[in-house]
């Protein structure tokens, strides 16, 4: 395959831009490079189009934020409809208030509410609020939770940040309640994780990290930028009957448009009255918050966190089935949860970045654009499903006999992809 305008836009983008793309895993370095269109140039439903005019059905969905699909008309029609009436205003926008209440209603936690653009931004915001409440300084933390000093210390990209802020976080196993339990001090101000990545909670983790943080003094937050409204309505504490003192929310809120929330008891979020600073222009902005009122009760009256499983399990247990029909289990598999599952390779088939790479390319061939990741919208049809897992049967043959010769790089038509993060010393981040 070809990309002569999307190589023409990377190519002018290196001149001025540095790195060219804005999040990484929407980058070059997640694509096998020279055999992937590096631009999009639009989506509708579970497609995306590149700047060549090739589609897709697209997996990545946005890195995360289309829940609902591209171009969902529900939202645009919202969006658009608000957009007749103005954007940002010189003061507070009733829509903050419906949006409030809709996030009370339906996520468990949620005694008080506010509302911001990204998921560093409220990942922080929770951090800070929990240091001040507790008066503590230390914070243990697990999964992926933005860029912000506080955090992006505990990973291999941590230049520039002094060494008393890298001093103050550290990072813990998930399902390993052991880890968990040592670094556990009546110095930690706060616990934040991801109350799931791909693995279930094992052992009750979940409720174990819940009660020993409330032994502690330590409040507990849920980052559920990835969990919040896909596996449940109300995220993974409705999910798994769990309250976090604070949780956070952004990728799912508004189908693709930037918001984020944060939610919790609200003693602890008072003190965003006076005490602690969390403010920024934009939070009020009235498009986004149309989209969330518009997608949330979309999600709400049409059960789309049961969707989202349905065409996820579909995909998953095909994936698995096509693996093992062609003796293929012991070098991958797909796991996790059905709204958001996982394909991995095992070393035995060869470097797994460049084993993931090659079926990429081949699935590009296929008209699929894929990650790894089965990231579900609503907009996934049977149609979609069934073709996705027909390019599996195409492709993974091919695996196969690349994994039989042991010629996998040798069969890559341009470069592997690439890691995000180096896990560094008490740390295991993932790449966003």
């Amino acid at each position: 395959m070809n990309f002569p305008k999307s190589d023409d836009l990377y190519a002018r983008a290196q001149q001025i831009m540095t790195p060219v793309t804005q999040t990484l895993a929407k980058g070059p370095g997640q694509y096998t490079k020279g055999a992937s269109p590096k631009y999009v140039k639009r989506g509708k439903g579970a497609h995306v189009w590149d700047v060549d005019g090739n589609e897709y059905i697209d997996y990545q969905m946005g890195i995360g934020p289309l829940s609902l699909g591209y171009a969902y008309p529900r939202v645009d029609d919202a969006i658009r409809a608000q957009l007749e009436d103005g954007i940002t205003f010189s003061m507070m926008h009733e829509l903050e208030v419906e949006v409030a209440e809709l996030i009370h209603e339906i996520i468990p936690n949620a005694e008080s509410i506010r509302i911001s653009k990204t998921g560093a931004d409220v990942c922080s915001a929770a951090v800070r609020v929990s240091r001040a409440f507790t008066g503590r300084k230390d914070v243990l933390c697990c999964g992926y939770h933005g860029w912000h000093d506080w955090y992006i210390g505990t990973t291999s990209r941590d230049k520039g940040i002094p060494q008393e802020s890298k001093d103050l976080v550290s990072a813990f196993e998930y399902n390993n309640l052991d880890s968990f339990k040592e670094l556990l001090t009546p110095d930690v101000a706060c616990v934040i994780l991801e109350p799931f990545i791909f693995d279930a909670p094992k052992d009750n983790f979940l409720h174990e990290v819940a009660r020993l943080c409330k032994e502690n003094g330590t409040l507990l937050i849920f980052d559920e930028m990835w969990t919040g409204f896909r596996i449940a309505l109300g995220g993974a504490q409705e999910y798994f009957g769990i309250k976090a003192d604070l949780a956070v929310f952004s990728k799912a809120c508004a189908n693709g448009m930037p918001i984020a929330l944060l939610t919790g008891r609200k003693d602890v979020m008072q003190l965003f009255e006076q005490d602690v600073f969390f403010f920024t222009t934009f939070g009020g902005e009235a498009l986004s918050l149309a989209a969330t009122v518009a997608t949330i009760s979309e999600m709400r009256e049409k059960n789309v966190a049961a969707f989202l499983a349905s065409q996820g399990n579909k995909l998953k247990e095909g994936y698995n089935k096509i693996a093992a029909d062609l003796g293929l289990s012991s070098y991958t598999k797909c796991y996790g949860y059905d709204c958001r599952s996982i394909i991995t390779f095992d070393a035995s088939a060869g470097n797994p970045l460049e084993v993931k790479a090659f079926v990429q390319q081949e699935l590009f061939k296929q008209g699929i654009l894929w990650g790894g990741f089965h990231n579900m919208s609503f907009s996934h049809t049977d149609e979609d499903v069934a073709k996705t897992l027909a390019a599996y049967e195409a492709v993974l043959p091919l695996l196969k006999d690349a994994i039989e010769k042991g010629d996998v790089a040798s069969r890559l038509e341009g470069e592997p992809v690439e890691a995000v993060f180096r896990k560094v010393t008490n740390a295991a981040p993932v790449k966003k």
